[in-house]
């Protein structure tokens, strides 16, 4: 997986932004891409402090740039164009005082075209992470949420040993959305198709040929309550939204991989049995998900990759090791 998404960046230069300079998992990770040469970082910090934790470890990060947000000369500029994209909701002193910090600083770099990707959260929250994304790069056109999926990994070359997974870390769950005289604008069902979609195109980013199936504890109305309505109306829903591809549902997850069980439960689906592409009704069931496969699967799992934005961010787990950030930076940059 990671060859060809390297080829693809030997291919189109790049560069990323860490929001965390100093950090030794960051300067390890951009020391490694510096001497490998398919992905230029930039480094957001003091630049005493970076290159002095650099030496503590002995990371090579000669000749990479280096940017702290206390003495950057283009600092008015990017005030004025952060004030702008806020419009309104900040004033240029609340701007200014924002990207004294890595995360605001980091994610104009990306805004004003100064870099093409951005990965924090080695000591920032996810949520620190994902609201100046939120706020300033904002999502796509068609976009109405951000979601996120992981992809996990295992060797081999078998139809389960690569999988795509969404939402396991930003929507808690899903609820229509109404306008001031109550009329629903994008239902939670829509809401959830959309996640779908995005989670297939991501699976294809990375080598897997996307069968979604819906996830439930109900296979084709055989439970009722629950998020099983929601689970169904999104299928329908995702089924519009994308008729070219196999998509299926709502279903569990033994009928969703299993040929034998999936037949059974839901004869002639071509997605049940096959399944590589999980959707999750809710944050809760996700995340217990991705991480029993991760734990007891032999899965290498990589994310959580953001989903609808207009530039790739993503973010850490704030225990993360120099070979995940290594990793990580790889996928982000990839996705331009």
């Amino acid at each position: 997986m990671f060859t060809k998404l390297i080829e693809v960046l030997k291919a189109n230069p790049r560069k990323i932004v860490f929001t965390e300079g100093p950090d030794a998992r960051i300067l390890e990770a951009s020391a490694r891409l510096k001497q490998e040469g398919f992905l230029t970082p930039i480094l957001v910090g003091n630049a005493d402090a970076v290159h002095a934790a650099a030496a503590a470890g002995g990371f090579d990060i000669e000749g990479l740039e280096i940017i702290d947000p206390a003495n950057y000369p283009g600092m008015d500029e990017m005030v004025d164009k952060m004030a702008a994209l806020r419009k309104g909701k900040m004033s240029p002193e609340d701007c200014r005082a924002a990207l004294a910090k890595g995360n605001y600083f980091g994610t104009m770099l990306v805004a004003m075209g100064k870099a093409d990707a951005l990965l924090g959260g080695a000591t920032y929250s996810t949520a620190d992470t994902v609201r100046p994304a939120l706020q300033l790069i904002k999502t796509r056109p068609g976009a109405h949420l951000v979601s996120s999926c992981f992809i996990l990994d295992r060797p081999g070359d078998g139809p389960l040993d690569r999988l795509a997974m969404g939402d396991c870390a930003i929507n808690i769950s899903y609820e229509d959305s109404v306008d001031k005289e109550g009329n629903v604008t994008i239902s939670a069902a829509q809401k959830l198709a959309e996640v779908a979609i995005e989670t297939a195109k991501s699976a294809v980013s990375f080598g897997i040929d996307p069968k979604v199936a819906f996830l439930s504890f109900s296979t084709k109305g055989s439970g009722k309550g629950a998020t099983v309505p929601l689970s169904a109306a999104a299928t329908k829903e995702a089924q519009k939204l994308a008729p070219e591809l196999p998509i299926d549902g709502e279903m569990q997850f033994d009928a969703a991989v299993s040929p034998t069980v999936g037949q059974l439960k839901f004869p002639g689906s071509k997605v049940a049995g096959y399944a590589n592409t999980f959707v999750f009704p809710n944050i809760e069931s996700g995340n217990i998900g991705y991480k029993i496969a991760q734990r007891l699967g032999g899965y290498e799992a990589y994310g959580p990759i953001l989903q609808g934005l207009n530039a790739p961010i993503n973010d850490l787990s704030r225990g993360c090791n120099a070979e995940e950030v290594y990793k990580m930076a790889i996928i982000t940059a990839a996705l331009v």
